[in-house]
């Protein structure tokens, strides 16, 4: 049978082989003390297996709270553990419970963290992936060879539907490829959902008919099942192109519900990321994040950015982009959304670290406060990633771009 198997990185003051074993057994078949009807036959078919242990280093302190090293010493080890897919079968949300579970509750573990999941060839044929993915947006955002340039509607909740749709057409007329609603916005006092989308798909439904361009714009359904299925029926009848779920806030099985409607591209924000991933020890990294996400069906997915004004470090941003360009199976490749806090000026980094332009570049402040108005952002966005791609610097691109230049100034 075929087999899924899990690249953690563990911290124990136990043996690391015997620590693994402990994680293999309360993940599958066995618990903390041998029980009536875990018969030989039935471990050798369900059972977890230990695959591998890669000592790492050891270190005299604790990463989290868990058992107390009586020597004052903590073994940090890479661990390899593999399930039978008769364990689960094609039930993402019991994947994930086997997977990212109770082990975390272990007492033996002082750090524990999912690296990476190898997951087999019938899941590329049961998961059909994003349905637009990278060229998908682009096509319906007529944007080629160039990153997707986008940007937040900013005051993220306050401002009126009326005032809402006064923003998005002084950003369609700029050029803008994409806005979204902030993820804090659904429905408030003074923005109706329903509302909201009538207004700002007049706006664009009338750009589109006058210059051939539709702008995307991702509108927050997040909430429950039944109510995220009739907003997302709400936008396809407007004549949108795509939606945002909040996919932590909404649970794996409500954002794949939506997915699997397959008629908008699906704006995966991850807000709440740093709570399953900040401490070292602790989470999961984006690579196997990523991959559960993937096969759930979303097209574009946060990595947050180079420079970025929340925690995580550029080496870590530039491994989620890589990861996220990684070919998954035939499936289409979900766009990497690099935002928080960018501006034209993180591009010139961004494209030397990557070397893509397969990507759709966030600037809320970076184009909204604008000292020359939020269409100069948007052209200053442009700019930038022209000069980057190009090779010059962003000194020499300042000089050139007017746009640019004064952005420069603003948040250099």
């Amino acid at each position: 049978m075929e087999r899924i198997t899990a690249i953690y990185y563990i911290e124990t003051p136990y043996d690391p082989e015997k620590a693994a074993a402990v994680l293999a057994g309360e993940q599958s078949s066995g618990t903390f003390v041998a029980v009536p009807g875990e018969t030989e036959e039935l471990k050798r078919r369900f059972s977890a297996r230990v695959e591998s242990v890669e000592l790492v280093e050891t270190v005299k302190e604790p990463a989290i709270p868990g058992a107390t090293s009586k020597v004052g010493q903590y073994h940090r080890a890479i661990v390899k553990v593999s399930w039978s897919i008769e364990n689960f079968g094609y039930n993402l949300p019991v994947l994930v419970s086997t997977l990212q579970g109770n082990l975390y509750e272990i007492t033996q573990f002082t750090g524990l963290r999912l690296m990476d999941i190898d997951l087999p060839g019938s899941y590329g044929d049961h998961y059909k992936g994003p349905v637009f993915g990278i060229d998908g947006c682009r096509q319906l955002a007529k944007v080629q060879n160039r990153p997707l340039i986008g940007t937040i509607i900013k005051p993220s909740i306050g401002l009126s539907v009326e005032q809402t749709a006064a923003i998005v057409g002084t950003l369609a007329e700029a050029g803008i490829d994409f806005v979204k609603d902030d993820e804090l916005l659904s429905t408030s006092a003074n923005s109706n959902f329903n509302d909201r989308v009538n207004a700002v798909m007049d706006v664009i439904n009338a750009h589109e008919g006058k210059t051939g361009k539709k702008v995307m714009y991702a509108f927050n359904i997040s909430g429950e099942v039944d109510e995220m299925l009739q907003r997302y029926e709400k936008i396809v009848n407007r004549g949108g192109t795509c939606a945002m779920i909040s996919i932590n806030s909404v649970g794996l099985a409500a954002a794949k519900k939506v997915m699997d409607q397959r008629k908008l591209a699906i704006h995966a924000h991850r807000n709440g990321w740093g709570m399953l991933s900040r401490h070292p020890l602790l989470g999961i990294d984006f690579k196997a994040y990523q991959k559960i996400w993937r096969l759930a069906g979303a097209d574009q997915l946060h990595v947050n950015g180079i420079q970025n004004k929340f925690w995580e470090s550029d080496d870590s941003v530039v491994a989620s982009i890589e990861a996220c360009l990684a070919k998954m199976y035939d499936h289409k490749t979900v766009m990497p959304v690099i935002s928080s806090g960018q501006w034209g000026g993180q591009a010139f980094e961004t494209y030397r670290r990557t070397s893509t332009v397969d990507v759709l570049y966030m600037a809320g402040g970076g184009i909204m406060a604008h000292p020359m108005g939020p269409a100069a952002g948007v052209v200053a966005l442009q700019q930038a990633w022209k000069a980057a791609v190009e090779g010059m610097t962003l000194e020499e691109a300042a000089k050139i771009y007017p746009e640019f230049g004064a952005s420069v100034k603003k948040f250099g």
